[in-house]
């Protein structure tokens, strides 16, 4: 299998040129996935240069690249400042962080991160975990349902959704993705059955991964690991994830307060270096639809 096709990277020439790479700097692919992103950042470093990727899911690890340039961190992102000490690597020039599900996970049926397939009810971003998709439809109570189907999901029927799934579950555990979609087609209404499902999914699978509370515990770390002047990149796919790096890179804070010093100056430490998020031109939509959702933001570190 080839990178492209295990992974198509997304906005590849704007994510290597909001990097600004300097040949003999030091810089974190925190998403490896397929690893189209860090092998064009590899390609671009001098024999000086480094690239630090990390990784949770142990189906990245076939394809690392064989260079002593660089470094592979079996673990989450939100534990980037200790994985960077470990290594030696602070501070760094510049980080990359392409968030979400590879087109990989989704491809791949058995992983149960699609709705178009049916498999079982699974989800984990690293499959050494016990706790899967499973454990969360058929263990959560209603009222939990309700709130991550809400929060995560953004859907506008979630207790109806949640009633539906706990429902179901009196007559049998829900144990793959085809039961779930027959438990909750009832709510489907007006929306077309792609977006309804696709809503559940990502409203699972974030509750399951924790994958909000890591891409926050991430953010707060980059402008410490940061150089001055370096570059921290973020391609995000939902308002949720979007929301948190438009925050973090204008207002200074996950919670898009503007405070102010003594002096009347913002205090945030990162200058945005687009004012509007950036999206893939109407060719890479044509090509890989997983562009079509996504923004890219770039923040340069203060100094």
């Amino acid at each position: 299998m080839t990178e492209q096709a295990y992974h198509l990277p997304v906005m590849l020439s704007e994510c290597l040129d909001g990097l600004a790479i300097n040949p003999n700097g030091t810089y974190v692919d925190v998403t490896f996935g397929g690893g189209g992103h860090s092998q064009a950042i590899l390609e671009r470093l001098g024999p000086n240069g480094r690239l630090i990727a990390f990784d949770q899911d142990p189906d990245v690890q076939a394809h690392l690249p064989q260079d002593e340039r660089f470094i592979f961190v079996d673990a989450n992102f939100r534990y980037l400042k200790r994985f960077l000490r470990l290594n030696g690597a602070l501070p760094v020039d510049g980080i990359l962080a392409d968030l979400g599900v590879s087109s990989h996970q989704f491809d791949e049926a058995e992983r149960g991160f699609s709705f178009r397939f049916d498999a079982q009810l699974d989800m984990r971003m690293d499959t050494r975990t016990e706790k899967s998709a499973w454990h969360l439809v058929n263990e959560y109570d209603e009222q939990q349902l309700k709130h991550i189907l809400r929060l995560y999901g953004e859907l506008t029927n979630p207790g109806r959704v949640a009633k539906l799934i706990v429902l179901a579950r009196t007559r049998g555990p829900l144990d793959t993705i085809e039961q779930l979609k027959q438990a909750v087609a009832p709510a489907m209404g007006a929306d077309k059955p792609a977006k309804f499902y696709a809503k559940i999914f990502q409203a699972i699978r974030i509750e399951l991964n924790e994958e909000m509370a890591a891409l926050e515990a991430f953010l707060l770390q980059c402008a410490e690991v940061l150089k001055p002047q370096g570059r921290l990149v973020v391609m995000s796919y939902h308002s949720l994830e979007d929301r948190l790096v438009k925050h973090l890179i204008k207002q200074g804070n996950l919670e898009g307060k503007i405070e102010k010093d003594f002096y009347g100056n913002d205090i945030r430490d990162f200058d945005p270096l687009n004012g509007r998020a950036i999206i893939a031109t109407e060719a890479e939509q044509a090509l890989n639809p997983r562009s079509r959702s996504a923004k890219l933001r770039i923040g340069v570190r203060r100094s």
